[in-house]
């Protein structure tokens, strides 16, 4: 192990960032940032519906090539490094982005007829223009396949595989019938980059197939061919272009191309490991084991865990998928999350604020020294819908208890309170279905940088918040993926021993605030199943009463 090297490079929704890492301990040696240059922060839009989220599969092959290029090119200043020691590849990207592609797994977007057709780019996760097909893929899976909705938490999503896919020949077929198969994000770059041009050779990552697809071994893969004609008849003549089997990370998708290795010059080509998404990657990059939740904590945010073989799992309604190999090789992955964290933060900021980033660092000094209750404000965190339990994206904000002296630090520090209650409300329906929760690991900048956002969680939720030492564990999870495709480690575990850790700072509940922020917690799950299920009957005239009342004792 001792100085051999691997590379992690993660595709955010704005950038793609890298790191190069010593695999005997993690150590970082090298980062590198690129940030999307088409469209708005990366994403392209559409003026008429506000749900389309697209981006160019052009920055994602320029990004790539930025970023590694500017590694090495770091790297060479470091005492006892050499390009010979570079032992392996890990990709993460976002998802579910599914990209239009050919036979010869050319991006439909860069075939001159499609460059400037938003269908033929590649459909970001965040996009939910697909609400429609999504709700009918439920519909139908209710009535002749409920086995299939079993393992994603009840509810086909919008921002999932096949709605986005089924969404497109509504209304482009001309996209659709030029599109030989859809290709995941996540198996898209492992494949560019090691040179495939054949899109039945790639090795497809059971993390996107497992979570968005469907995929499961008990019906021997991707939904049957039956059911998906009753979507389209031409979704079910789709199935026989996308694949058959879906492997874990600590799996080879190839070897770098020789045009890339050449392009670095590299003197041998290196091995890369079979893609996973962003979350996914960084639970594993900051550690995660046994009876641990790892939250990624960035514009969404996505909560990730593990059942270990063995270890028996229900189906737990609501959340993102249970699947086996989607995090560590040989457990049961659990994913869930909320659609908007820091969007809700950013969105406050920048739409109702009308300031810039900067005044973040504002508004959390204020907010900082006010009590728990003391705004009298509510609020939900429903901006951009609901992920999970309800998973509807049609849900919206709400915030009551305004009154003609609320500030601007108050309703702030109400949407971090918001945030955190649907942390919790995730947290509680896991560990209804007997999973137990002793330990959550923290990532991202919000994480590493807002004090009062974490003392908040910590509050909210009743358990210690860790945070992971790397700010870029989505990249280190690449690392370790490739650590393990490279040689240097057997198993995923073994590497994660050296490779990660967490920072000194716990934070720790206060047993003031969290008695607090249960009487609040109370009023936000009537809110919650008020706004958000159709069973609720109780009424709501005590909320604002119970808000003034917590109030006033604080």
């Amino acid at each position: 192990m001792k100085n051999k090297f691997a590379i992690g490079i993660d595709y955010g929704t704005n950038s793609v960032r890298a790191i190069l890492i010593n695999t005997a301990n993690g150590r970082n040696i090298a980062s590198a940032v690129f940030n999307y240059r088409r469209g708005e922060n990366g994403i392209l839009l559409d003026k008429v519906d506000p749900n389309v989220a697209r981006q160019s599969p052009l920055d994602y092959i320029e990004g790539f090539e930025y970023v590694v290029a500017k590694l090495l090119k770091q790297a060479k200043k470091i005492k006892n490094f050499s390009q010979a020691k570079i032992i392996g590849i890990g990709i993460d990207t976002t998802g579910s982005t599914p990209i239009p592609v050919t036979k010869e797994l050319v991006p439909l977007a860069l075939v001159p007829e499609f460059k400037n057709n938003l269908n033929a780019q590649a459909w970001l996760w965040k996009d939910h223009s697909s609400l429609e097909e999504a709700q009918k893929i439920t519909r139908i899976a209710e009535c002749i396949r409920p086995q299939y909705l079993r393992k994603c938490g009840g509810t086909y999503s919008s921002e999932w595989f096949f709605s986005k896919i089924w969404h497109c020949l509504n209304i482009d077929k001309r996209v659709f019938n030029a599109a030989y198969s859809w290709v995941e994000l996540a198996d898209f770059m492992p494949a560019y980059i090691c040179g495939i041009t054949d899109v039945t050779k790639i090795k497809r990552c059971i993390c996107a197939a497992g979570h968005k697809a469907m995929y499961n071994n008990e019906w021997k893969g991707l939904p049957d061919k039956e059911f998906l004609s009753k979507l389209h008849p031409q979704m079910a003549d789709l199935r026989a272009r996308l694949y058959e089997k879906a492997y874990a990370s600590n799996t080879k998708a190839g070897d770098l191309s020789e045009e890339y290795t050449k392009k670095f010059g590299l003197s041998s080509r290196i091995p890369v490991a079979v893609g996973a998404f962003d979350a996914h990657m960084g639970a594993v990059g900051a550690g995660i084991g046994r009876n641990t939740l790892v939250k990624i904590i960035g514009t969404s945010s996505c909560d990730i865990m593990v059942s270990h073989k063995g270890q028996r799992i229900d189906d737990i309604p609501g959340v993102c998928g249970i699947v086996g190999g989607s995090v560590l090789p040989d457990c049961m992955g659990i994913e869930a999350g909320q659609s908007a964290v820091g969007d809700i933060l950013n969105w406050f900021v920048t739409k109702m604020c009308e300031e810039d980033s900067k005044y973040h660092d504002k508004l959390t000094r204020q907010g900082s020294r006010a009590k728990p209750g003391q705004s009298g404000l509510l609020a939900l965190d429903w901006n951009n819908g609901n992920r999970t339990i309800l998973v509807d994206a049609e849900l919206t904000g709400l915030l009551i208890g305004q009154t003609l002296q609320t500030t601007r630090w108050e309703i702030y520090r109400a949407l971090i309170e918001a945030t955190a209650f649907g942390a919790l409300r995730i947290i509680e329906r896991i560990e209804e279905y007997g999973l137990r929760i002793s330990k959550v690991i923290n990532c991202g900048g919000i994480a590493s940088k807002n004090h009062m956002f974490m003392q908040i969680y910590a509050d909210v939720i009743g358990k210690p918040m860790l945070i992971a030492k790397s700010q870029e564990t989505c990249a280190l999870g690449g690392t370790i993926f490739g650590a393990v495709i490279g040689g240097a480690y057997s198993k995923v575990e073994n590497a994660q021993k050296n490779m990660c850790s967490a920072k000194k700072k716990i934070y720790s509940p206060d047993k003031k605030n969290h008695l607090i922020y249960k009487k609040l917690y109370k009023l936000y799950k009537d809110l919650y199943d008020s706004f958000g299920t159709k069973e609720y009957k109780e009424n709501l005239y005590h909320v604002m009463k119970k808000l003034l009342e917590i109030k006033e004792n604080v």
